[in-house]
């Protein structure tokens, strides 16, 4: 079974286009960028846990915690090969390892492990939209760059447990320019529980402004309330969320209209 499941992930970073894949990178940003960073908090978590700071972000777990560790010889072979071809950079490379690994590790070893999220879910589907990263004063996720920070600023990091493919896609929709997101509060409705949530998009120098709701259609679509409140024209209250609270509300949100568990 634990060979299946190392397989499972291998076949996943088979159908990756690692190289040039721009498209589908610069249309992920968004998503992107949030697994990258919720990939380096979880890193950050099991590099604390077993005093592995030094290595962290881009290591292989499995071996760090166990160097003797051996998995079906088959596989490794395979993932060897695949590597060699395929996979761009050291450091990809060694989280590619790292994630074909865990599964078998996490079989073998599952009572010994502590209670920590997956720690490469969050990479492989950031590597699923649109390819791998390089690492240097930035992690250019080629369409976007993100901060690499420190060690105690990822551990403390906020969490991005929202990874539905659907919540991904619409993070990414339409979603170009510097963006604010808010939830409708009041009578009930608070910001972890809200009436609804909006975005608002400024685009260009000109700071064109874009103000869209997410709706029942489980997409972002324009709106006037954002310019209905700043008239006065409306009673329905907001206050600024992070982008992983809306996340959350996403995905409840497609879960209780879709019927999805």
């Amino acid at each position: 079974m634990s060979t299946e499941l190392s397989r499972t992930v291998l076949e996943r970073l088979r159908t990756v286009e690692w190289y040039g894949d721009w498209d589908t990178a610069t249309a992920h940003t968004r998503s992107r960028a949030l697994l990258m960073r919720e990939f380096m908090r979880r890193s950050a978590l099991w590099a604390e846990n077993y005093g592995a700071q030094v290595e962290w972000p881009f290591f292989d777990i499995t071996e760090f915690i166990d160097p003797a560790f051996s998995f079906d010889p088959e596989v490794e072979r395979e993932l060897d090969e695949f590597l060699m071809r395929m996979v761009p950079t050291p450091s990809t490379a060694r989280t590619c390892r790292g994630a074909v690994r865990w599964p078998a590790f996490r079989a073998a070893r599952a009572e010994d492990l502590p209670d920590l999220p997956d720690p490469y879910e969050p990479l492989l589907l950031m590597y699923g939209r649109g390819g791998g990263y390089s690492v240097e004063e930035f992690i250019d996720l080629y369409g976007v760059m993100i901060p690499y920070g420190n060690f105690e600023s990822n551990l403390r990091a906020e969490s991005f447990l929202t990874l539905e493919a659907s919540t991904l896609d619409a993070l990414d929709q339409d979603a170009t320019g510097r963006i604010t997101y808010y939830a409708k509060v009041g009578d009930g409705y608070s910001r972890t529980a809200p009436l609804g949530i909006v975005r608002r998009r400024k685009v260009g120098r000109e700071g064109a402004t874009h103000d869209e709701a997410f709706t029942r259609n489980l997409r972002w679509e324009p709106t006037e309330y954002m310019r209905r409140y700043e008239l006065g024209e409306n009673d329905v209250d907001h206050v600024e969320i992070s982008e992983r609270e809306a996340a959350a509300f996403i995905e409840s949100v497609t879960k209780r209209l879709t019927g999805a568990r």
